[in-house]
């Protein structure tokens, strides 16, 4: 498994990690950012693109 964390004191809630993993990554009504906390290991590329299109650099994944 995947751990994920995103640095909400960062997040502008641009919503680039949407477009990369949206299963991960939703925006909500208030088109703030939402998140799962895991996913599986076969989500790391899209994992690994989603923080690194993040303008504020705020999300961090690791395995769990």
């Amino acid at each position: 498994m995947i751990r994920i964390d995103v640095d909400m004191d960062k997040c502008q809630h641009y919503g680039q990690c949407v477009f990369e993993a949206p299963e991960v990554f939703q925006l909500n009504a208030d088109d703030k950012l939402e998140y799962v906390a895991e996913a599986p290991d076969e989500m790391l590329a899209d994992l690994e693109s989603a923080a690194d299109v993040c303008p504020m650099q705020a999300i961090l994944i690791t395995r769990a």
